[in-house]
């Protein structure tokens, strides 16, 4: 009969194994495309990725149109937050303080809303208007009440698509 002092080690070697196997495969490159998602009802269906930049950094406010931009972002560490932050050509430091620069100024309301899972965001995009956010293209299923707009006329997937 095995010991219990043989159980911890166990189960510490299978829980590194595991870690282990989940940090190989975002090494290896195996996360795929990150979609912007925006509300179904906004008319937009392709966007520079010099705007997308722009709303990301709360130079541009507004939809063609008028309507409102409403960014949400995922918390740190996530992939589509650090796809944002590269996107943004800043560290997680720099974007807080940037956006804390911009609320001081009265340059903004407040720094975006960060969402802790793809399930807020896409109940977040879907309950305002404006709403855009980054998702990883692979969570996005068929009959999901969404919609995933072009960048510089690529969908993720295809050549050339510029959010991985």
């Amino acid at each position: 009969m095995p010991s219990r002092t043989t159980r911890p080690g166990i189960l510490s070697l299978l829980f590194f194994l595991l870690a282990g196997t989940s940090l190989s495969i975002r090494a290896n490159g195996q996360v795929g495309d990150i979609a912007v998602l925006i509300n179904p009802k906004n008319p937009a269906t392709n966007i520079s990725l010099v705007d997308l930049r722009k709303m990301f950094s709360g130079e541009k406010r507004t939809w063609p149109g008028g309507l409102p931009v409403r960014l949400i972002v995922r918390q740190s560490g996530c992939h589509e937050r650090l796809t944002m932050l590269r996107l943004l050509g800043m560290s997680e430091r720099e974007y807080k303080q940037f956006w804390t620069a911009q609320v001081f100024r009265g340059e903004a309301d407040s720094e975006p809303v960060a969402v802790p899972s793809f399930g807020i965001v896409k109940e977040s995009v879907e309950a305002l208007p404006g709403g855009i956010s980054f998702v990883e293209a692979q969570s996005i299923k068929p009959g999901m009440y969404v919609k995933v707009i072009k960048v510089d006329g690529h969908l993720p997937g295809e050549p050339g698509y510029p959010l991985k």
